[in-house]
């Protein structure tokens, strides 16, 4: 059979593991990556050079004890074999061996595309022309759509291959972005970096998209592209953005303030954009300034005010440590404490165990209310995580009339 008169095999390896056939998936699976589907993409990433018997049997079946590891090997390329043409590829022997290393070849044409971003990115670096570099280096980035085999993360050779190809990725889209900048193709490298903020949202891409907004005039979508951040930054990692992003915010705080504002235009801003039922969710460093307002407003009027702190903790009574088993919980509790108060009471995330709570004009025996409720919904699903929760409330008049304020607030 010719290759121009097959389908093209094509196969996924940034941004997620698939292999098409034409039109027709292959060997894909929902629940993740099958052995089959591995050794087929074991197999096509080494098509070039080939992979001996001992690495293939070490990257199929990892630390596994494998007792007949030479036999495990010729009945699992049997079954892929069989698979493949089940699957609609056409008849043919797929899996060669010579000079005792294992190779891929098909009868149709097969693209890679982690071959593809690799010779772009080579290419580029033997171009000498500027324009032809920056187009290769420019469709490299487009095409990298995530990290290496992603559903294979957790054995240690694609780990160093994934930063290897994360590393070329980030040095081209910088390399693309700068040229791009000294064009004054803005709007391009907003586009660009917008996939890379999603990939890597802590590698503070967002930078870059500052920079070009600002050259665009466009102060406030730059004001709202730091805001994000360092609230993304503040709530994931509990640090604040570099010191190049909070340059750039005194930057953009000198262009906003002359900036004319009629009242109306500034409470639109000031609005809910889209208001939620339920209590009002905010960052930690808003909750704190929140908190030192009411307490002002406290000294005033009298007001009671009182702080509940939610932690969830282990079978010792410790709040939880961090764990896939805690981050369900967290996001439980979560809507728990924002079904179960007023729209007017506020709360926040101080920990990935704990949550802190302002409730305002209410008194003790709501409080323990409140609480109850807390409790009742957040074990509602899972009974046992009644267990799993504990909520210690606190007058604030009491925490400062004996100068007990916790740390926390400051």
């Amino acid at each position: 059979m010719m290759k121009e008169k097959l389908p093209v095999l094509r196969v996924r390896m940034l941004g997620g593991e698939r292999v098409t056939y034409g039109d027709l998936p292959i060997l894909h699976h929902r629940g993740g990556v099958t052995r089959a589907l591995k050794l087929l993409l074991i197999l096509l990433y080494n098509s070039q050079t080939g992979i001996t018997r001992s690495r293939l049997l070490e990257d199929l079946y990892g630390r596994e004890e494998v007792l007949d590891g030479a036999n495990n090997l010729r009945v699992a390329c049997y079954r892929l074999k069989r698979m493949l043409v089940e699957a609609g590829l056409p008849e043919y022997d797929y899996i060669s061996i010579q000079d005792g290393r294992y190779r891929f070849e098909g009868p149709m044409k097969i693209e890679v595309d982690a071959h593809i971003f690799r010779r772009l990115i080579s290419r580029a670096g033997e171009e000498e022309d500027e324009e032809q570099r920056i187009r290769m280096l420019k469709e490299a980035c487009i095409m990298y759509s995530g990290e290496f085999l992603s559903e294979l993360s957790g054995e240690e050779r694609v780990v160093l291959e994934g930063m290897r190809y994360k590393e070329m990725y980030s040095c081209a889209l910088q390399e693309v972005c700068d040229y791009l900048q000294e064009q004054r193709e803005y709007e391009e490298v907003l586009k660009l970096c917008a996939t890379a903020c999603e990939l890597y949202p802590f590698d503070e891409w967002q930078a870059v998209r500052i920079d070009c907004y600002m050259a665009l005039n466009r102060y406030k979508e730059a004001y709202r592209e730091y805001e994000d951040t360092a609230k993304l930054f503040f709530e994931e990692l509990g640090i604040s953005p570099s010191e190049r992003m909070m340059k750039q915010m005194k930057v953009l705080s000198g262009h906003l303030s002359r900036i004319p504002r009629d009242i109306n235009e500034i409470k639109g801003g000031l609005k809910e954009k889209n208001p939620e039922e339920g209590a009002f969710y905010c960052s930690l460093p808003s909750f704190r300034d929140g908190y030192r307002l009411v307490r002002r407003i406290m000294e005033r009027n009298g007001q009671s005010i009182y702080l509940m702190l939610c932690t969830i903790i282990d079978s010792s009574g410790r709040p939880m440590e961090h764990s896939s088993r805690l981050d369900t919980m967290s996001r439980t509790l979560h809507e728990a404490i924002k079904h179960s108060l007023r729209r007017c009471d506020s709360f926040t995330r101080y920990s990935p165990a704990q949550f802190l709570v302002l409730l305002v004009g209410t008194n003790r025996e709501n409080c323990q209310l409140i609480s109850d409720r807390i409790l009742r919904f957040f074990s509602e699903g899972h009974r046992s995580w009644s267990r799993n929760l504990d909520c210690y409330i606190s007058s604030v008049a009491e925490m400062e009339s004996e100068q007990t304020r916790r740390s926390f607030l400051g």
